[in-house]
Formats: C-alpha cells, sequence, structure tokens
C-alpha cells in the first residue's frame, strides 16, 4: 500500500489530470484525487478538501497556474504548489520558482511527477519541522522567562567564563533591595550583598569548575541593613551561547527562625524535664516506657538506657502500701479512660534495689495531631521527704522544741482521756503546776543560752522522777505541768511533790556554772479540785501561787481561797506590766541622821506603787511578783534614775542631803548591763558618784562571790558609796567584808528592835558598831522607833540612825520641806511621829 496523498489538480482535461493521477500511483503514491479548474473551485476546494499537494496546468482558460499560485500561497502558504505545463521557458519557470512554487513539470515528461512530489512534500517536512522546532524553542524561552520572571526565588544568571551578571529577576531584586543596575555586568564577587556570604565566595574562587554547589544557610545583607539567611544552589548550563551559570537564592529566614525556635523550645522542655523536681516517664499506647528524665531514674533506679522498650510495671511497680497489693497501673488506666488519673492514696514504688519510696502521682493520655491516643505520661512525686516533715510538724504540734516534752494541747488531751478512764474506774488523778523560782534571774543574769540548757536539765530530772505513765509537760517559759493519771491517795501526789524539789534543787552543772534553784508546786486532785482539764491545771496553778507565798520551795495542794489569792496575784502582775508606763510608781524619801550632830545625813530611796484600785503598795506586795515576771530590772532601772534626779535637784537647790540611798535587787545585780547603766545614769543626772549609795544584801553578795567582787570593784572604782543591807541576818562572814569594797554596814532592824530588853542583841549590835570601826566602815542602824533605842546608839558611838523615831518615808516635797526648814530629827518637840506630820505634811 502507498503513501497516502490527497492530489488537488487545477486541469481543465480530464485526461491530462488522470495522465498525472496515474504517474503518481506508478511514483507508489495511494492518490485522493479532486479536479477543479476554476477560481471559485479552487477556493473551495482548500478549504474543504485540504489536499497535500496542488498540481496547477499553467494554462487554463480564463485562470492559469500563475494566478492558482498566487491563490494557494495567499490563502495555504503551507501546501505545496507544483506547475504542470506544456512548455514552459526558463524565464517564466524562474519566476514561478520565486513566487513560491515547488517544481514544474512538462506534461510531455510526466515520469518526473512522482519525484519532484516527493522533492516538494519532504521540503514541506523539513520547513514544518523546523517551523515547529522554532515555535517550540519560543514556548521554551516564553516558558523559563515566565518563570524567571514569577520565581519566588532570587535568581542570578552568570556569564560561566567571566562570572559576570548577565540577568537578575525580580524576586531577588525585591529581596536584596538592590536595583537591577546595580548587578548587570558586574562580576558575582564585586556585588555588595554577596560579599558578605565570605564562604560562597571562597569556596566560588576555589571550585571555577564546578558544575553544581549548595549552601544550605548563608547569610545576606540587603541594601536597609536587614540580615537574611537563605539556601544557595550554584548550576553550571550549556547553551547555544555557551556556558551560564544559574543561582538560585532562597529565603529561609522564617523557616530557620522557626526551626530554632522549635529546636529552642525543645531544648527548653529538654531541660524541664531534666531539672525538675519531679519523676517524669513516659510510654507507648501500648505501655512500653520511651523516655526516664533524671529524677525518674532516682526514684526507679533503673538508667533511661535499661529502661526504655521494657513494660511499665516492670520499671516502675506500684503497690498499696497497707495492703501490700499491686496497685492500678496508672499509664493503662490514663489510655484507657482517656483522662489524666490521680493518685491512689498510700502508694509506694519499688525501686530495682528493693526499696521502697511513698509517692503520690499524675498521669495523662498524649494525643497525635489527629487525636488518637499515641501514648501516656505520668509524673511521680517522692513523698518521703514530704511525710516526714508532717510527722515532725505533728510531733512539734504536740511537743515543746527545746525539751521535747509534750506542750500544752498534748498535755489537755492527756488529761481529758484520763479523767475519762477515772469516771470509767471511779480513781483519782493529780496535776502538779510547777514553777522555777526566780528562774528570770538566771536568764538575765547568765544569758537565754544557759537558761535553756537549765530548762533542759530540770526536763530530764523531772522525767527520772516520775512515771512512764505520767505526762510531763512544759507549759510555758519556766513553768511545768505533770499528770499523775494513778494516783490513790493525795498523799502519793506529795510525795510525787517532794521527789521532784528534792531532785531539782540539787546543783545543776550547766557550761561550768553550777546552778542552784528551787521549786514551786501546786496541787490539784481530780474529781474534787476540778472535773476537767482547765479546771485542774488551773487550781494547780493558783495553788503554786500560794506555795510561792508561802516562802519558795514548797508543794501546796489546792484550797478554794487560793483561787482568789491567785486571781488578785494575776491582776496585780497584769497591772505592773502597765505601770512604768503609766507612771505610777513613786519614790518616798527615809531620813538618815547623823546620831552625833543630829544633822540629817543622807536619804534613803523607797520605793511606793500607786495602784489604781489598791492604794499606795509597799514593795512586798508587788516586788517578788516583779521579780517573778522579769519587771524588777527595768523597774530598777527607773528607781536608780528617779532618785538620782532628785538628789542632784536637792543639791542643785542647795537642800541635798551628803547621800542618797537605794536598794539594789538580785535580780537587778546580777543583769550584765548594771554597770554600765548606773554609770550612764550618773553621767545623764550630773549627780557626783560619791553622793550615791548603793546597798545589797548579803545573801545577793554571796550568791556568786567572784561575779559580786568584780562588779563591786567596778562600783567602787567609779566612786559609788556600797552598803551592807541587813547586816546580821546572812553569811555576816569577815572574809567578804575583806574582800568586797564595802563602805557602810547597816544593823538590821530585827536586832534594833530588842537591843534594850535582849542583852543578845544588845551585844550583836554593839559588836558590829565596834566592827565597824576598826574596818573604818560607817555603821548606820536601821529600825530606830525609841527613844532607848536612839540612846543606846548614841552611846555605843554608832555613826548614824534611820527609823520612824528619827523620820518616816515621806515624799520628795515633803522632805524638801524638812531640809529647808534645817530642824535637826533629834529636837524633842519633833519626836513624836504625829508632830512631825503635822509639820512638814
Amino acid at each position: 500500500m502507498g503513501l497516502p496523498l490527497k492530489a488537488l489538480l487545477v486541469e481543465d482535461v480530464a485526461d491530462d489530470a488522470d495522465l498525472a493521477i496515474l504517474e503518481l500511483e506508478h511514483a507508489g503514491f495511494q492518490v485522493e484525487p479532486k479536479r477543479v479548474f476554476t477560481k471559485n473551485a479552487l477556493v473551495a476546494a482548500l478549504k474543504e478538501f485540504q489536499p497535500d499537494i496542488v498540481l496547477a496546468d499553467y494554462s487554463l482558460p480564463g485562470f492559469n497556474g500563475g494566478a492558482a499560485l498566487e491563490l494557494v500561497r495567499s490563502t495555504f502558504p503551507q501546501i505545496p504548489v507544483i506547475i504542470l505545463t506544456g512548455m514552459l521557458g526558463d524565464e517564466k519557470a524562474t519566476e514561478l520558482i520565486k513566487a513560491g512554487a515547488r517544481d514544474y513539470v512538462l506534461k510531455t515528461n510526466l515520469k518526473r511527477l512522482g519525484s519532484a512530489v516527493q522533492r516538494a512534500l519532504a521540503e514541506v517536512r523539513e520547513i514544518r519541522a523546523k517551523e515547529q522546532a522554532e515555535q517550540a524553542l519560543v514556548a521554551s524561552e516564553l516558558r523559563y522567562r515566565q518563570l524567571f520572571e514569577g520565581a519566588t526565588d532570587g535568581i542570578v544568571v552568570l556569564d560561566a567564563a567571566t562570572m559576570r551578571v548577565l540577568e537578575v529577576n525580580p524576586f531577588l531584586v525585591n529581596l536584596l533591595a538592590y536595583p537591577r543596575e546595580e548587578y548587570i555586568g558586574k562580576r558575582f564577587n564585586e556585588i555588595k550583598p554577596f560579599k558578605t556570604a565570605e564562604l560562597l565566595i571562597e569556596t566560588l574562587n576555589q571550585q571555577r569548575e564546578c558544575e553544581f554547589m549548595r549552601f544550605d544557610d548563608l547569610s545576606f545583607t540587603t541594601k536597609h541593613g536587614r540580615h537574611i539567611r537563605a539556601e544557595f544552589i550554584y548550576a553550571c548550563y550549556n547553551t547555544d551561547g555557551g556556558q551560564i551559570v544559574q543561582c538560585n537564592i532562597r529565603d529561609i529566614t522564617d523557616r530557620k527562625l522557626a526551626e530554632e525556635a522549635l529546636f529552642a523550645e525543645q531544648e527548653r522542655a529538654q531541660v524541664m524535664l531534666d531539672s525538675i523536681i519531679d519523676a517524669v516517664i513516659s510510654a507507648d499506647a501500648i505501655g512500653n516506657i520511651t523516655y526516664l528524665n533524671p529524677n525518674a531514674e532516682r526514684l526507679t533506679g533503673w538508667t533511661k538506657e535499661n529502661a526504655v522498650g521494657r513494660p511499665f510495671r516492670e520499671v516502675c511497680p506500684i503497690v498499696d502500701a497497707t495492703s501490700r497489693e499491686l496497685a492500678a497501673d496508672p499509664m493503662a488506666l490514663a489510655i484507657h479512660q482517656n483522662k489524666a488519673v490521680e493518685l491512689i492514696p498510700n502508694c509506694l514504688v519499688i525501686r530495682s534495689d528493693g526499696n521502697e519510696v511513698p509517692i503520690e502521682y499524675t498521669a495523662a493520655p498524649i494525643h497525635n495531631h489527629a487525636g488518637d491516643i499515641a501514648g501516656s505520661i505520668a509524673v511521680f512525686h517522692d513523698v518521703s521527704e514530704a511525710r516526714a516533715v508532717a510527722s515532725k510538724m505533728s510531733y512539734l504540734a504536740q511537743h515543746d522544741a527545746l525539751t521535747e516534752l509534750p506542750n500544752r494541747m498534748l498535755l489537755n488531751d492527756r488529761i481529758t482521756q484520763a479523767i475519762a478512764v477515772a469516771k470509767r474506774h471511779e480513781t483519782k488523778l493529780a496535776v502538779l503546776f510547777l514553777d522555777l523560782d526566780r528562774f528570770k534571774r538566771i536568764n538575765d543574769s547568765l544569758g537565754h543560752a544557759i537558761g535553756d540548757r537549765l530548762l533542759q536539765s530540770v526536763a530530764e530530772r523531772l522525767a527520772g522522777c516520775l512515771r512512764n505513765s505520767d505526762t510531763i509537760s512544759r507549759y510555758g517559759g519556766d513553768e511545768f505541768v505533770i499528770l499523775l493519771p494513778e494516783c490513790t491517795r493525795r498523799d502519793d501526789a506529795a510525795l510525787s511533790a517532794e521527789k521532784i524539789i528534792a531532785t531539782l534543787t540539787l546543783p545543776h552543772n550547766i557550761l561550768s556554772h553550777d546552778l542552784h534553784v528551787t521549786v514551786s508546786i501546786g496541787i490539784s486532785v481530780f474529781p474534787e479540785d476540778g472535773e476537767d482539764a482547765d479546771a485542774l491545771i488551773k487550781n494547780a496553778d493558783a495553788a503554786m501561787y500560794h506555795a510561792k507565798e508561802t516562802g519558795r520551795n514548797n508543794h501546796q495542794f489546792f484550797q478554794r481561797e487560793m483561787n482568789v489569792l491567785a486571781m488578785e496575784r494575776r491582776l496585780i502582775e497584769d497591772s505592773l506590766r502597765r505601770s512604768l508606763e503609766r507612771r505610777e510608781f513613786v519614790l518616798y524619801y527615809q531620813p538618815k541622821v547623823d546620831l552625833a550632830s543630829g544633822e540629817i545625813a543622807g536619804a534613803e530611796a523607797l520605793l511606793r506603787w500607786r495602784h489604781p484600785h489598791h492604794g499606795l503598795l509597799t514593795p512586798e506586795r508587788f516586788v517578788p511578783i516583779a521579780e517573778d515576771c522579769g519587771l524588777m530590772v527595768p523597774i530598777g532601772r527607773w528607781v536608780l534614775r528617779e532618785a538620782c534626779r532628785q538628789a542632784k535637784a536637792w543639791l542643785d537647790m542647795g537642800l541635798g542631803p551628803t547621800s542618797i540611798a537605794v536598794n539594789i535587787s538580785a535580780v537587778e545585780f546580777q543583769n550584765k548591763d548594771y554597770i554600765d547603766n548606773v554609770r550612764a545614769v550618773l553621767k545623764n543626772t550630773g549627780l557626783t558618784p560619791s553622793a550615791l549609795e548603793l546597798e545589797l544584801t548579803e545573801s545577793v553578795l554571796m550568791k556568786d562571790a567572784e561575779s559580786a567582787a568584780t562588779a563591786l570593784n567596778a562600783l567602787s572604782n567609779m566612786g559609788v558609796q556600797l552598803a551592807v543591807d541587813d547586816f546580821g541576818t546572812g553569811y555576816s562572814s569577815l572574809s567578804y567584808l575583806k574582800r568586797f569594797p564595802i563602805d557602810i554596814l547597816k544593823i538590821d532592824q530585827s536586832f534594833v528592835h530588842d537591843i534594850t530588853t535582849d542583852p543578845d542583841d544588845a551585844t550583836i549590835v554593839r559588836a558590829v558598831i565596834n566592827m565597824g570601826k576598826s574596818l573604818k566602815l560607817r555603821v548606820i542602824a536601821e529600825g530606830v522607833e525609841t527613844s532607848e533605842q536612839l540612846e543606846f546608839l548614841q552611846e555605843e558611838d554608832c555613826v548614824e540612825g534611820q527609823g520612824y523615831y528619827l523620820g518616816r518615808p515621806m515624799t520628795a516635797d515633803e522632805f524638801a520641806k524638812l531640809l529647808r526648814a534645817g530642824v535637826s530629827p533629834l529636837d524633842n518637840e519633833l519626836k513624836s511621829t504625829e508632830q512631825k506630820t503635822k509639820q512638814f505634811s
């Protein structure tokens, strides 16, 4: 079968057309012919028949081959035209070829027609192929230009030989903010934004022959100074015009920032998980471990490397602390319930070494992006320390921190329980309220550290005195309360109290100090003295105060009237705490008289308290209470300051006695700041030190002889006069008179009272006076109340006297009147107290 050929013959002679067709068939074509011989028919055939070739007779009536050629070329130039003619000159043939004919064939030589058609068709095919190639090239260039212009990467095209820029796309211009003109024709390494990419330039200089390079993260600086990070691809291509290089620059700044932010977030999460104080464990959807943080490793005893991939129960078995049964798997529960699950109380984790750790935990499911469960995570908290602290806190809430004895709360609970038992069995119980006598003095003089050690020593000794069934409680400060739950008789409580007193009064060696303490104990008994804890403690407290009132270092059972006394003492103590700020204290002054001249030699300052309800109170009513509750030191400071101020005021008025005497309590004298306070008072008031006499009792001096000697020497060096008050009632040892810088001896009034009727008292007073003369000490007799006593003392050459016969204690104004009057208290008309009162009050 031949090559199909649609042949349009423009021929008015049918036979000539048939001969041409026959010749084409002989040439191997399978011809589909169509014959026309007019112009209109040709136009119609060209559109409808769409021939592969046109064979046109040159000579047609009214329409020749030249016109046909022109018509075909103007409408369908792609269809080849061959001219058929009987005869044709060379000149005309040349014109036809120039006009577009592919060839011409003489009708006398039709054998040449087949080859002519083949050549014409081949030329057409070649032309069409070339046109198609050109069209494809144009289309390709168009597509490239479109891609180049519209690319979302920056593109630089370089001449590979010179590395000069041929073109840049708009995206690069916008990206780096440099205009196109600053790129075109310049070498790549001369362009400003590329100069900063040192790694790129260095690599290109070293590898000029490289056909492809990729840089994942280069930094470029835009014209506006913004730094961008870019992915850079360098590729070399061969073109008809030679080799070119295309550089693609993709802005990855945001992506890199996002990656780095994600990495930082992951790092933070990892650091947080690794540093969190709790144990964190994660598992996959089937319960195999995927992660343990360091604290989870410590909690379980497993390393992360060994634990990953193992079942949760193997790595972290949890048991109920009470039943010892295996607890539910929290990770499995969280997955099964698809929600967070909380701790089952009282759980333990069994570590890999077999040790058990109490824990609290929370577990929750982990979901993927699709919302499906991908695993679970659990947070475990080791509560060992917390439970130990809670236990310790519970203990501390019920025990005294210093002595570790039960405190008030635990004591009340035990008394309540003991009362319930006593009611059930119709038995008794006793409550002992114990207070260390003058404990405040030890605290103030030796410091709180020694005071605390003393309280611990007392607690230890109390524990040694009592049974295990008894309760010893530190009630507060130096107060202890003891519960004797198995006390069948009152005498049993008394025996326990006596044993306690005997034990506690033995010396306590505290930090090289031998401390002697006494104790006052009050006892209440159930059910006679109260039916609940509060009543029994309150009544034992009242009995303890009665023990103090009756001399201390003893025990007393509660009696109903004690509540009144205890209440009165409590009220006085409460009022006493506010007395200084309310300025309720006042000093009275009693004259000391020179028994030879009758002149007033000085005054003794005596403290009084103007109580808002009880009136004027003497020291006997409130000083013991002040000493017990720690108020004696501030009160004593006020007394010293006021006495010195008043004495200086009298001296400034030209009235002053030669000296002012102030009594010093043991609590004040043992206070570590006492010497400095005396020095400060003298400086602030301006009183001459020699005008101040400080009176101390023998017992105060001998309580700690070494410390007393140091303090007395300091006072003496200051110029202060020192007196021993109530001489003869204490140690009365000549040794301390030798050791201490004493200036004055005051004979106690108990000896003066009976010197005219009791020979022994007269002998003692006479001996003290003579001893004073021998030791060059000034002797003052206290309690002179009669003329006979005065005459005795004058006959024995006693230097000074003091007492109601010579002058009662009086206010500062009254004493000033006495001084202004210049009258001797020894004048006969002033011997009676009543007369003095009338003149000077």
